[in-house]
């Protein structure tokens, strides 16, 4: 059966909560992060968990895929709780927060395990997911206390 690759596109809040969700459970590297203020653009490359496919039964193994994350349209980055001079570090991802703010622009919250957090501030939502190449097998399946 041939893989099909997500590819999404988020302009709302609401679009983000669907993006969000897709990316519960990712790992990124600390140097796979960058923000380019002169292009006004933040990204960051994660090996995504595909829950979709696990949730669907497709696939009898847990899988995990490399997947770009574009964020437009930044005027601001900022972090709390991340060491940028340990660029070996490995992040787990749990969810984006959006919060429109009274100047009408955005403010997006990237949080982590460990109470870190990557807030972004930008003038209009504009988010893309991009899965790139073959997933690969993965060992465990991410698994979560209930509260």
């Amino acid at each position: 059966m041939k893989v099909q690759n997500l590819k999404l596109i988020a302009k709302t809040e609401e679009d983000l909560r669907v993006l969000s969700a897709h990316l519960q459970d990712s790992i990124v590297k600390t140097s796979e992060i960058a923000n380019l203020k002169k292009n006004r653009m933040f990204l960051l490359q994660l090996n995504r968990f595909m829950w979709e496919d696990v949730e669907k039964g497709i696939f009898r193994k847990n899988k995990r895929i490399r997947t770009m994350l574009r964020f437009e349209n930044i005027l601001k980055a900022t972090s709390k709780n991340v060491n940028q001079n340990k660029n070996d570090r490995f992040l787990d991802f749990l969810a984006i927060e959006t919060f429109k703010m009274p100047d009408k622009n955005y403010e997006m919250n990237l949080i982590f395990s460990g109470d870190i957090v990557i807030k972004l501030v930008a003038e209009a939502i504009e988010v893309t997911l991009d899965d790139q190449g073959l997933p690969w097998d993965s060992k465990n399946k991410p698994k979560h206390d209930n509260l």
